[in-house]
């Protein structure tokens, strides 16, 4: 069995990747893919692998465990979203770094599907907006206590991935900015479910409904009409053209409150992200998907 475990980050699609993966279930699984409903596997998962502390899993676990979360045979491949598969957002930032769990959520997954082929995949953001984004879903506890006393420009998205690399050699990594979504999020959908660049699914354009104007939306589905081939790459161009003139602009904007965040040590993380990003497309293992 392939199993694709699209594990966030926080603050990044907001489970509209799972949604749409859903909207396209019945089509998926005529490709032997199979998009089970979150509530079929979230808890189950977390107490599976949280059960495991108390004792290894019993000797058709794993069938059991398939049984439960898959509706219907025929799958070869299952598609997996939680985004607090790692921890939940206040666990997030640790001793400096991101995610500091995530290799031991990652040993205990495995332990529950070590014969079958794992692929994760990550969302990341820029942190002059993630920082700001899951501290705002934390209570009680001030930035620095966070952080826990360190730079957020030391954090890397690179350190992580590298450490899932070293700790699990086996699972292949594909990564992409949340800041490209509008751009890729057919071709997104279509890498999870392991469907040629050309394979048709619904909801291809939904986050652009979301930060594009609605005569900008009419005006770009006319232009796909009268333009039926094309390429992905050629679609990205034609996004974001319209995106530029029919973006809205409080969609895209982002208001960060942070003591000491003003426009020069924000560019200077994202200067940081920038090139964190071009480490991160030459780790082996890694795919990167970009505009």
């Amino acid at each position: 069995m392939e199993i694709v475990l699209h594990a966030g980050v926080h603050c990044t699609d907001d489970d509209r990747l799972v949604k749409c993966l859903l909207r396209n279930k019945d089509r998926f699984i005529q490709q032997g893919v199979a998009v089970p409903g979150p509530s079929r596997y979230r808890r189950l998962l977390r107490d599976s692998m949280q059960a495991l502390a108390r004792g290894p899993m019993a000797g058709d676990g794993r069938e059991v465990l398939l049984d439960s979360i898959l509706e219907q045979d025929g799958a070869e491949r299952v598609l997996l979203s939680n985004d607090n598969f790692f921890c939940v957002p206040r666990l997030a930032v640790g001793h400096g770094v991101l995610y500091p769990r995530a290799e031991q959520r990652l040993d205990e997954f495995r332990t529950l599907f070590e014969e079958d082929e794992v692929t994760l995949c990550l969302g990341i953001r820029n942190p002059a907006t993630f920082l700001p984004a899951i501290f705002a879903q934390v209570e009680d506890q001030d930035f620095l206590s966070f952080m826990g006393g360190v730079d957020p420009q030391t954090v890397r998205w690179s350190e992580l991935i590298h450490r899932i690399r070293d700790a699990h050699p086996d699972i292949e990594i594909l990564v992409w900015c949340n800041e490209d979504t509008p751009l890729i999020w057919s071709q997104i959908v279509r890498e999870l479910a392991g469907l040629n660049p050309t394979a048709r699914i619904s909801g291809g354009f939904d986050l652009l409904t979301e930060i594009m104007n609605r005569e900008g939306m009419h005006r770009f589905r006319s232009y796909l009409h009268s333009h039926p081939v094309m390429t992905e790459r050629q679609k990205r161009r034609v996004i974001a053209a319209f995106l530029d003139k029919f973006a809205v602009e409080e969609a895209i904007e982002e208001e960060l409150d942070l003591p000491g965040w003003d426009e020069d040590y924000v560019d200077a993380l994202t200067a940081t992200y920038e090139e964190d990003l071009v480490v991160i497309e030459r780790i082996p293992g890694v795919q990167v998907i970009v505009p």
